[in-house]
């Protein structure tokens, strides 16, 4: 897994390539709490379009910085999720906590319009 990170107003974008899963869901958890620490954002848009795979452990991931942001009056949001990775999140019901996005200029968009 490898991860890169844009910073913009109140938002981090990480993008995550590889496989997210219960061995890398640690550092991956690691990473964004460092990153959001760092930065002071309230947001996060994390961009799986080279995400290849996600599991529970994945998932837990991503649900545990809705977590951790959401108190705050801050969002995740997801985008450019593969096929497979969407299918997955959608059976999860993830959609229905975390917006799901098209593209990456869809959710800062979207970030934005909530005035984060």
């Amino acid at each position: 897994m490898e991860i890169s990170f844009e910073r913009r107003p109140g938002v981090v974008v990480a993008r995550i390539a590889g496989e997210l899963d219960c061995y890398t869901a640690p550092t991956l958890r690691e990473v964004l709490d460092r990153e959001l620490d760092a930065s002071g954002a309230a947001s996060l848009v994390l961009n799986l379009r080279d995400a290849s795979f996600i599991d529970s452990s994945g998932l837990g991931a991503i649900l545990g910085r809705y977590r951790r942001l959401a108190p705050g009056g801050g969002r995740v949001a997801v985008c450019e999720a593969q096929p497979s990775v969407r299918r997955v999140l959608e059976l999860a019901g993830i959609p229905r906590i975390i917006p799901l996005y098209p593209s990456e200029e869809q959710a800062l968009e979207a970030q934005k319009a909530v005035g984060t």
